[in-house]
Formats: structure tokens, C-alpha cells, sequence
């Protein structure tokens, strides 16, 4: 495996793996990772030629520069982990190499970044289109997978590609959690012992909604107040939105007639988890 840290040593790489005519699997991280990552390197693996595996913390998309600076960094044991999943390339840049001195283009995104995420994080979506348009310029893959958990993301990233008229296959894997529901998330790091038994309260939430709907439920507003109720019981807890949206266009919904999403960001002491689920 090779740990590339240079763009033009990177579109070589590609390059020669283009000329060999085999396919590019793609997984971009923030690193710190987990299970989650681990699930979509081994899909990438098993349905491409080539595994690549982008390890970098991109400032843009920070919208509190307290967040990012607490973000968990482990680049070393990153490695080791995506070595064991038989990747062949690890793309690792610095800030430097991916914005130099006077970068100054931005990709930005109307309509899906209105709702959810979008509305709390002023500047969050811009930077992560605009990275993720770069990492598909350097790396060029055929396929690139994403998790459920950042559902809004997956969303943004699919119009992206159609929109720009990019030959890539967005691959969107199931959220992996732990053994009690607690989504995996890089910032489960973040929670002391008593934090993280009351985070348990996000997928209590989304579970009530799914049920719900299952019983029949398709009144939105009224799902949402079993959801707040079941989070407000919760110690140390802060929602920043609980929203039921339509799963293509991420517009709120009153009445769930068609496939729709339940989504969560809550606040755990001094970290914001989000969680999802599916309601069809």
C-alpha cells in the first residue's frame, strides 16, 4: 500500500491505474476511523480493481472552529487500519496542497442545503461540495461510497455528480452501529461514560418514529413530538432539529405519503451527533 500525500504524485497514480484499464473504489474520510469506514472500505474492495482511501480533515466544511480543532486526529493508526483492508493507496494531503495560497473557487449547492444541516451550519455544504469536487477531480473513481448516517450528505453528493455530469456510481451503505443503536461516528469519542448512555436517546427516537409510521402514523408533527419527548428525557442532551423530510428533495413533509427520512442533530453535552432512519 502507498501513502501518497502529494495531488500530482496522486493523478499520476491515477493515471497509470486508468492506463491499466481498472476500476477506481473510492472512500473519503475525515479520518479517526471506525467500523463504519472499515464497512465501506470492504464493498469498495470487493466491487473495484483498486482501493483508494482519502485521509484528510477539511477545514471548510467546519462552520466552528472549536469542532474542528477537537475533531479526533489519529492519522498513524488510520493507516494501519485501511492497510489491513487491502487498500492500494492512501491519499493523506495537507491543508496547504489541498487549498494553496489564493485558492479562491467554491462549489456551492441550492435547495438540499436549505433544510437539516444546511440551515444550522452556515458554509458547512459549500465546503464539503467543494472537496469533494476536488477529491473526484484528483482520484477520478468509478465508484465512491458514503454512509447512511449523513444521509443529507449522501443526497448532496448524488446531485452533485448528476448535476456536473460526473461518470461516477455513488455507492450509499446502511448505517453501522454499535450493539445498543448508537450510530458509529468519529465524535463518539468525544462522550464521557454518562454522555454516552444518554446518546442512546437518538436511535430511541428514531425507532419510535419507525414504529409509528409502521402503525400507520402519518402525521409528521406528531411523530416529531414522540421524538422530542423520548430526547427531552435524556440528561445532558440539546436538539438542534428533529425533521421528517422527503428522501430525494429533503423538503420538511406534513403527511408522509412517499418515501421519507426522520433525521436527527442533537447536541450531547459539547457534541452534536446526527442519526437517521428510513420511513417507507
Amino acid at each position: 500500500m502507498e501513502v501518497i500525500t502529494k495531488i500530482s504524485e496522486m493523478q499520476t497514480m491515477v493515471f497509470s491505474i486508468k492506463d491499466r484499464k481498472e476500476s477506481i473504489g473510492f472512500v473519503p474520510t475525515m479520518g479517526a476511523l471506525h467500523e463504519g469506514h472499515v464497512s465501506l472500505m470492504r464493498s469498495a474492495r470487493d466491487e473495484n480493481d483498486e482501493l483508494v482511501v482519502s485521509i484528510y480533515l477539511n477545514p471548510t466544511q467546519f462552520d466552528n472552529k472549536e469542532d474542528f480543532d477537537n475533531y479526533p486526529g489519529q492519522l498513524d493508526k488510520d493507516i494501519e487500519i485501511v492497510e489491513r483492508e487491502n487498500a492500494d493507496v492512501v491519499f493523506a494531503p495537507c491543508t496547504d496542497e489541498m487549498y494553496p495560497e489564493g485558492f479562491c473557487t467554491y462549489v456551492t449547492q441550492d435547495k438540499l442545503t436549505d433544510t437539516m444541516c444546511g440551515r444550522l451550519r452556515p458554509g458547512h455544504f459549500n465546503g464539503v461540495t467543494t472537496i469533494v469536487t476536488k477529491l473526484f477531480n484528483i482520484v477520478k473513481p468509478d465508484k465512491a461510497y458514503f454512509g447512511q448516517k449523513d444521509y443529507q450528505q449522501s443526497v448532496v453528493v448524488e446531485k452533485l455528480v448528476a448535476d456536473l455530469n460526473m461518470e461516477i456510481d455513488v455507492k450509499v451503505l446502511p448505517t453501522v452501529r454499535d450493539e445498543d443503536g448508537l450510530a458509529l461516528s468519529s465524535r463518539n469519542k468525544r462522550l464521557n461514560p454518562e454522555e454516552r448512555r444518554s446518546a442512546l436517546c437518538i436511535y430511541s427516537s428514531l425507532l419510535k418514529a419507525k414504529s409509528m409510521f409502521a402503525s400507520n402514523v402519518k402525521d409528521a408533527k406528531e411523530i416529531i413530538e414522540e421524538m422530542t419527548s423520548i430526547i427531552k428525557k435524556a440528561k445532558h442532551t440539546r436538539t438542534d432539529y428533529i425533521s421528517i423530510v422527503n428522501a430525494h428533495t429533503l423538503e420538511d413533509v406534513s403527511l408522509i405519503n412517499e418515501k421519507a427520512v426522520a433525521a436527527v442533530a442533537v447536541w450531547i453535552g459539547n457534541t452534536r451527533l446526527i442519526d437517521n432512519i428510513i420511513l417507507e
